[in-house]
């Protein structure tokens, strides 16, 4: 069981922004998977060392990825995603930047996540003992205000219950994409 950092919430709309970029949420996705060099990078997305390495840079600044020693050789610097529990501000206390940052951000997660299902369902038969992974539940649940942080908090917990605490999963481990949507009727 990995340890479940604090929460971090992000309250600059740039920093929003930043995520939001489309080929850095390619980046993120890839990251996923472990350290990258901004070669490999450009290998897989089809795009310039250069134009890579700035996108690496930027997203260093704002501390949401951090240079590799260990396997860089020569000039060639190396790249993790930096971990940690990270928040969007409730919208009441967004200012209207901040608003349309994070619209944007999450219209474009749930398009990359679209977008992974699809290719997962494509490939599926492929899979092997991962084709039975697709969990999907729908369902409702009656809750006061005062219970809808609760309830986010549970799930969160949850989460890091499950999370790996080293960085050497077995083999047949794979990253399970999971993603928490809650929104009340109107």
């Amino acid at each position: 069981m990995k340890e479940q950092p604090p929460p971090e919430v992000i309250t600059d709309p740039q920093q929003v922004r930043l995520l939001a970029h489309p080929l850095r949420q390619r980046i993120a996705e890839i990251m996923r998977r472990g350290p990258v060099s901004s070669t490999t990078l450009a290998r897989e997305l089809g795009e310039s060392t250069g134009s890579m390495s700035y996108h690496l840079r930027q997203l260093a600044r704002h501390g949401f990825v951090e240079e590799v020693p260990e396997p860089a050789r020569g000039r060639e610097r190396w790249w993790r995603a930096v971990p940690g529990d990270r928040r969007l501000p409730p919208y009441s206390e967004q200012s209207p930047k901040m608003r349309e940052a994070v619209e944007e951000l999450t219209r474009l997660e749930f398009a990359n996540e679209l977008d992974l299902l699809t290719r997962y369902q494509r490939e599926r038969d492929e899979t092997g003992p991962w084709s039975d992974a697709l969990l999907f539940s729908i369902s409702t649940v009656t809750l006061t205000p005062d219970q809808v942080r609760p309830f986010f908090e549970e799930y969160i917990a949850l989460l890091y219950r499950y999370k790996r605490a080293d960085d050497d999963p077995p083999p047949d481990a794979r990253t399970l994409h999971a993603r928490f949507l809650a929104f009340p009727e109107v």
